[in-house]
């Protein structure tokens, strides 16, 4: 089957419908800050490629510390102003930009289609989820805020590159609305002409964003140790994660710090393998790439066989490739499980470390192959990664402890309901877990030790947003939780002058 990319879907095509709709923030071939009200052709441009194929894209202009300290300033004076915007005015221009997103969704979904690898319909749902959400918080606001007020200083927002809009342009969207300006970083890795598009059309209602791209060590002592700041939200890795704490430690500011833990799946006393194997192959989505990804399964030795029988028939048909290669050029783009890897760096270290466990004692139980992908004649598949699932990692295998970010999953065989729980906490705290378990008692009585901040019985759980409050256990979260209400408190000062948040604090913690 000789495939083709489907018509008016390539980069070129993408950044020229960019340049037609904003040129204010596209300038030629490179993409521009936006600090001081203005967009700016400053800072270093990087190269960058695209995941999908090794396409060259548009690279983040890194700013030095002395611009980005600059930028910060602008922020505050601009939210000195903001905060005292009337809250209808505030509304209406948040509902403002949310219709212009609306309008341009295609062109946001192609983008992030080209810069971080999503397939077709994760790109649009990634969209979809950012103005659905704020949707929902415009109509809440005024019962979600009552009589209380922006913080002292703008919000700072550094986020990983796998949700630019559901996660990071939501957040500036919701904290824009509760009556902060908003500095934003972009995503070293990709999801730059998205956001940067995103952010363009909502400063063009008049919202003050501050968006600017650079390298942590440069960035940083401005975006979190910046004294306008009024609070830091951080979405990424732990190492990084905790870098951002140890240099929060001495301000005594906001903070909301999502880092990832190892989430892991249990399977006890269970017999429903139909519904597992279905739900085994939605938890590949986009390859793995999610802060709430399931790359552990915690399997009761006694029902290994049976679950075995159900994963490798799930696992096996799981559909990779070219997020837009077509038979047909006019062809709706295709429906895949996932594409690339966010580079090629991260496939070959996946890879290396599968190796290395295996030469290490683990067991390999299924690894797929690119040859049964998708893909166009003589494309670059360096930053795909067939599905791998080994079994009994070893200790010293980073596959045993972390998360892979990844389409490889982990299997573990135990045989009480003590090697359960430790196998299941292994990473000193996790966002999520799920316990397939049919004995309600026992359910009720393992549910609770299980060190991961939502736990599912039967059933995956996920972020969540909106009505569910969300944060995590341990070395997975630090600071203040969120969602529905406490997305808006986590961004305000209400009239107690010693509210405390409830959040993952060292001598505070609200459990779910």
């Amino acid at each position: 089957m000789n495939l083709i990319l489907k018509s008016g879907t390539a980069w070129a095509d993408a950044w020229d419908r960019c340049l037609a709709l904003a040129p204010e923030a596209f300038d030629g071939d490179r993409v521009l800050n936006h600090w001081a009200g203005t967009w700016r052709r400053d800072g270093r441009p990087g190269p960058a490629t695209s995941p999908v194929d090794g396409t060259t894209i548009a690279g983040p202009p890194r700013l030095d510390r002395a611009a980005a300290t600059k930028a910060v300033r602008a922020a505050a004076d601009a939210h000195g102003e903001w905060r005292h915007v009337p809250f209808a005015e505030r509304r209406a221009r948040v509902t403002a930009a949310l219709d212009a997103l609306e309008q341009h969704r295609d062109l946001l979904t192609l983008l992030l289609v080209w810069e971080i690898g999503k397939p077709w319909k994760a790109a649009a749902t990634d969209v979809d989820r950012c103005v659905s959400g704020v949707r929902w918080y415009v109509a809440e606001i005024e019962t979600l805020l009552g009589d209380r007020r922006p913080l002292p200083g703008p919000v700072s927002n550094i986020a990983s590159w796998n949700y630019p809009m559901s996660v990071l342009m939501h957040a500036l969207l919701v904290q824009l609305l509760a009556g902060n300006a908003v500095v934003a970083k972009t995503p070293t890795d990709g999801g730059l002409a998205c956001l940067t598009l995103a952010c363009a059309l909502a400063v063009r209602e008049g919202l003050p964003i501050t968006l600017v791209s650079g390298g942590g060590a440069d960035l940083s002592p401005a975006l979190v140790r910046g004294r306008e700041l009024g609070c830091v939200s951080f979405v990424g890795g732990r190492d990084a994660g905790a870098q951002i704490a140890t240099s929060l430690a001495d301000l005594g500011r906001r903070h909301i710090l999502e880092q990832e833990g190892l989430n892991c799946w249990g399977v006890w006393e269970y017999g429903d393998w139909a519904l597992l194997s279905e739900q085994i192959r939605k938890t590949f989505d986009y390859a793995k790439q999610r802060c709430t990804a399931y790359p552990r399964f915690v399997v009761q030795r006694s029902l290994f066989d049976a679950f075995l029988a159900a994963y490798l028939p799930a696992v096996q048909g799981l559909r990779l490739g070219h997020p837009l290669a077509v038979t047909s050029p006019e062809d709706p783009p295709p429906e895949l499980d996932f594409g690339p890897l966010i580079n090629d760096a991260k496939a070959k270290e996946l890879s290396g470390q599968v190796d290395d466990a295996i030469a290490g004692g683990a067991i390999p139980l299924h690894r797929g192959d690119l040859a049964a992908g998708r893909f166009l004649p003589g494309q670059d598949t360096g930053a795909y990664l067939a599905p791998v699932t080994i079994l009994d990692p070893p200790r010293s295998s980073p596959l045993f402890h972390a998360e892979p970010f990844g389409p490889v999953d982990t299997v573990v065989c135990v045989d009480t309901e003590a090697e359960l729980l430790a196998a299941m906490n292994v990473s000193n705290g996790a966002l999520v877990a799920t316990l397939s378990c049919e004995d309600e008692a026992v359910a009720a009585r393992l549910a609770p030790e299980i060190r991961a901040f939502k736990v599912g019985l039967n059933r995956p759980r996920s972020r969540g947003d909106r009505e569910e409050l969300f944060g995590g256990f341990g070395a997975s979260w630090r600071g203040a939780f969120v969602g529905g209400h406490l997305l808006i408190h986590a961004v305000t000062q209400g009239t107690d002058p010693a509210e405390r948040l409830p959040g993952n604090f060292p001598d505070y913690t609200l459990l779910p």
